[in-house]
Order: C-alpha cells, then structure tokens, then sequence
C-alpha cells in the first residue's frame, strides 16, 4: 500500500461526494463521537438533528471534528479530517437566510431528515418540535489516501 497526503481540493472533492461522516466533539475532557448526516457548501458542512446529547455538548464546547472516508478499489481509501465550529442555525429572523440555506443543501438528497429521527412537516419547523439546523463552518481540513502500490 501507497499511503499519501491528499490536497485540500481533494479533501474538498471527498466532502462534498459524500453524506455521512462521524462527528466528534468533547465536554470536560470526555470525548463522544456519532454517525452525521451532511450536506457540504460554502466551507461548511450543513446538518439536522433533534435535541440530545451532541447538541448539548457542542452548545458547551463548539470545537469539533468530522471525519468522512470512502473505500477505494481493494484495500485502498480515502480519509478527509475537517476541524471546525459548531453554529447553530435558530429559527429567529437574523438566521432566517442561513437556516434557509441549509435546509436547501440538505433538501437536495433523498431521506435527508431520516438521521436527525423525524421528518418535519413544513419549512420553517415548527417551535413545538425540537429540530436543531447547524452548521460547521471549516477551519482547516486535511486528508490522506491508500492505494494499491
């Protein structure tokens, strides 16, 4: 195996063909990791999820991590590794235009609300129901692939 350091438009290019990725995050000093369903524009990586644990410990500690692979033919792959911030998209009027356009990026795939557990009626959501958009708006990305050799 060939193992080697991918550029960051090639980072970019593994983001945005892909949706699911692993989000990291950490609160006092424990880290947690889940499966995230995304949608990648603009140096951001858009999302949806109901309240619960990895809202809550991002709203503490908006540093994370996501990490997105895909395998390659035989053994090969491919890895991109993005460092971010959490940003919440509210449903209020100063995020009106940010809240609309993930709803866009994430809209555009099939079952999209399927991992954030329910699917909401109309858009915007309604207040009753505890949907959270985000945001991670990328810092610094980095990346590494294996091939055959």
């Amino acid at each position: 195996m060939l193992v080697r350091t991918l550029s960051t438009l090639e980072c970019t290019k593994l983001l945005t063909a892909n949706r699911i990725g692993h989000l990291a995050c950490a609160r006092d000093g424990q880290p947690y990791i889940v499966p995230l369903y995304y949608a990648h524009a603009d140096n951001h990586l858009y999302a949806f999820s109901i309240l619960g644990r990895k809202i809550d410990w991002m709203r503490a500690n908006p540093l994370v991590s996501v990490q997105v692979d895909e395998h390659g033919p035989g053994r090969g792959w491919k890895s991109a590794i993005v460092e971010g911030r959490y940003e919440e998209l509210p449903d209020t009027v100063g995020h009106k235009v940010q809240r609309d356009h993930a709803w866009a990026m994430l809209s555009k795939h099939a079952d999209w609300w399927e991992p954030g557990a329910l699917k909401p009626d109309t858009f915007p959501v309604s207040d009753h129901l505890p949907h959270v958009f985000f945001r991670i708006l990328i810092g610094q990305v980095s990346g590494r692939e294996a091939v055959q050799s």
